[in-house]
């Protein structure tokens, strides 16, 4: 199927590793010009590489940290330059890192869920809106969670900064819809990305299998699937990409989960 991304712009804002790189490389992969945003040098220099094998020879990483709002404006004016000042995707995968139970969490921790799983979309597309605006068709893709679904007590604040993303998200989608710039969410489960990774070995598991850090999962916070495993990034990329695409011209304002079956509502 041809996704009509052929040449087209497109930034991944945390598109240097995890499920934001996958995306990057599948957009790549269907021909779009990819430019990834991050906070780290060298991992933006090794995702570049990884774009340019994928079929995006000029892949750019820049770096910018989202709680910068004039770095991330100058970000994508450097894009604008770059692209004559159009851009047709933006996919949006930075999330907060905030764990702890209600009665624990301190002001500044509630604050830096919000920056981080909010404040980071509204900064981006409020930097990309105008070079968005002047393409010929455009489309934004946010990165939610299914845990706004299903509650975990360690995870108030993150799920609620991306319950107020997805939110954001579904009012975004219809400020622009007399546009035809199409909005969605995408809302992972459980996936093997570095976060997890890292957090498995903090709580005494070295392991990257997805059936054993699923089982893991599921006795720390109770979120199982009906698949038996975590997902691996490159399954999420493929949906991001089509909802990023030409080809989906008439799905806005959804919130997709890809999670392995934990949640049918």
């Amino acid at each position: 199927m041809d996704l009509g991304l052929k040449d087209a712009a497109a930034v991944v804002v945390g598109g240097s590793r995890g499920m934001g790189l996958a995306t990057a490389r599948c957009l790549a992969e269907e021909g779009a010009r990819v430019a990834v945003l991050g906070r780290a040098r060298d991992a933006l220099d090794h995702a570049v590489g990884e774009l340019s094998r994928s079929g995006s020879p000029d892949a750019v990483g820049l770096v910018a940290d989202v709680r910068d709002g004039a770095a991330i404006e100058a970000a994508f004016a450097e894009l604008g330059r770059r692209w004559d000042g159009e851009l047709n995707v933006l996919v949006n995968t930075v999330g907060p890192y905030v764990q702890g139970s209600f009665d624990v969490l301190a002001d500044e921790q509630w604050r830096e869920a919000v920056d981080d799983g909010v404040m980071s979309m509204v900064r981006s597309v409020r930097a990309a809106l105008p070079l968005l605006r002047r393409a010929q068709w455009a489309r934004i893709v946010n990165f939610s969670a299914h845990s706004t679904q299903r509650q975990s007590v360690p995870l108030v604040a993150y799920t609620a900064a991306k319950a107020m993303l997805t939110s954001a998200s579904k009012n975004l989608s219809l400020l622009l819809a007399p546009e035809e710039i199409l909005v969605n969410v995408v809302s992972p489960g459980t996936f093997v990305t570095p976060g997890l990774v890292d957090w498995a070995r903090s709580v005494g598991i070295d392991s990257e299998d997805p059936y054993r850090l699923m089982s893991v999962i599921g006795e720390h916070y109770g979120h199982p699937a009906q698949l038996p495993r975590a997902g691996r990034p490159e399954e999420i990329g493929p949906v991001v990409t089509f909802l990023a695409s030409r080809r989906n011209s008439y799905m806005t304002g959804a919130n997709v989960n890809v999670d392995g079956g934990s949640d049918f509502t």
